[in-house]
């Protein structure tokens, strides 16, 4: 069998995808990087306050960053559609810079929480996604979509590794301040770097059409995805809303708590890989990922029996990453292949702000429970809420094998669309058709064995 030829990506294209990539991993560095140490930092500015108060103000500390992003991340992404997707970029990052340096600053916890929302309004993630769609070519944008994707992963193991390092040198108004210069470099970046797009117009496969939100919220497939991601991201800020008092229990200061996270961090995403090669490639997709969810599940269960040594901590964080991973690298995946191919950007759009409103929600839940329960409060808490979520995959139908293709649609078939649907339904493989609504695109959701790609572009060029 000829192996194809893969489309290569032009220079610009290549240019906007890496400098992007570093745009978006940056803005999730606002939260992993701070997140180990956040915790112990905000309950040592609220001392002043009453015992019962202190705890509040470190869930509000850990909250807020998810808060005004899940509020703004749509509106910002819908106004770089009005006003140019740099222009977003530019004033999202700003903000963000300015709600690093005043936590940077911030001597009390409120104005440390008040730093965090600032960090949350510069909500770029549509804005960048929008910016990538535009420019670049369908045939190469999944490829560019998902340096995103990778660059999240390592930021997420770097950040959490990273941390307690650099507090022993900078502290944590360090870690703030090197936020804030990092975010204006970024603006840097894209104003000299990346490449101006010749036009901006709404890409059905990347951005959120608000118009058509209830087709997904419709969706009870995509609604189990999304209360998983809710679910994964509320439990992740439990942990570390909680977890780094335990640790400083067992005589660990909060610089030193990398020698904990970086063997689970590592082995977390080295046995990810195989996982979901397994998943994808053999079409086991669903028991990986309900794997996923009984990992952290039982990661969970265990940190509840576990808080009296730093050897079992450390085995559970590592249960807990490898199933973080798992669910972290396959979520997206499995949105897509649910998805209608037209609503691909409607259903993401969804599916951050769930995840932004897990920020928060765990943050806030996290402490709460803390201070009501104590530690197994915490975990006890993500048990339930996790066990809910296994229930509603196990009871899930599991996804077909499908892959979304979006290509561009040539103009001779502009006034044919009902003769060219018809044509491209009888292909092998292809499962639905339909077409952006400017008629440039075509998406096409496919399987992913037995489609006949090269009988779809023969005619679409009429060959």
């Amino acid at each position: 069998m000829v192996k194809k030829n893969k489309i290569q990506m032009l220079s610009h294209e290549w240019r906007a995808s890496t400098s992007l990539a570093g745009v978006y991993a940056l803005r999730m560095l606002g939260m992993f990087l701070v997140l180990p140490v956040l915790a112990l930092h905000a309950h040592g500015l609220a001392a002043h306050l009453p015992e019962s108060e202190q705890l509040k103000m470190v869930g509000l500390a850990m909250a807020m960053y998810g808060l005004t992003q899940a509020i703004l991340q749509l509106p910002l992404g819908i106004l770089s559609d009005k006003i140019g997707r740099k222009k977003v970029i530019y004033m999202g990052m700003a903000v963000f810079a300015g709600g690093s340096f005043l936590a940077a600053t911030a001597h009390s916890v409120e104005m440390l929480v008040l730093a965090r929302a600032i960090q949350g309004a510069g909500a770029v993630s549509a804005a960048v996604t929008a910016l990538l769609a535009d420019l670049t070519r369908e045939e190469v944008r999944t490829r560019a979509m998902s340096m995103i994707g990778l660059s999240i992963g390592l930021t997420f193991s770097v950040g959490l590794v990273l941390s307690p390092i650099l507090t022993n040198w900078v502290g944590v108004n360090g870690l703030f301040m090197i936020m804030g210069v990092l975010s204006v470099a970024s603006i840097v970046l894209v104003a000299f770097y990346t490449p101006n797009p010749e036009q901006s117009h709404l890409h059905q496969d990347t951005q959120a059409q608000t118009s058509r939100l209830g087709e997904v919220l419709r969706n009870s497939q995509l609604l189990r995805l999304n209360f998983g991601i809710f679910t994964l991201q509320a439990g992740l800020m439990a942990i570390f809303t909680a977890l780094p008092f335990a640790l400083r229990n067992l005589g660990w200061d909060k610089t030193e708590h990398w020698k904990i996270y970086l063997p689970a961090t590592v082995i977390g995403l080295v046995l990810m890989v195989p996982a979901i090669i397994i998943g994808e490639t053999r079409h086991k997709l669903k028991p990986v990922f309900v794997l996923g969810i009984l990992l952290i599940l039982l990661a969970q269960f265990g940190l509840i029996f576990s808080l009296h040594s730093i050897w079992a901590i450390g085995v559970a964080l590592i249960v807990y990453f490898i199933g973080f991973n798992i669910l972290e690298a396959s979520m997206p995946s499995l949105v897509s292949k649910i998805a209608p191919p037209d609503l691909k950007g409607t259903a993401m759009g969804v599916y951050n702000t769930l995840q932004s409103i897990g920020v928060f929600s765990g943050g806030m839940i996290g402490a709460r429970m803390y201070a009501v329960a104590g530690f197994s409060g915490v975990f006890g808490f993500c048990c339930v809420l996790i066990g809910v979520w296994l229930v509603l995959a196990m009871t899930a139908p599991a996804p077909l094998p499908v892959k979304n293709i979006v290509l561009a649609l040539p103009e001779q078939w502009h006034n044919r669309l009902d003769e060219l649907s018809g044509s491209l339904k009888n292909v092998a493989g292809v499962q639905t058709v339909s077409f952006s609504e400017d008629k440039r695109n075509i998406f096409i959701k496919a399987l992913q064995q037995g489609f006949d790609e090269d009988k779809v572009k023969q005619i679409l060029t009429g060959v």
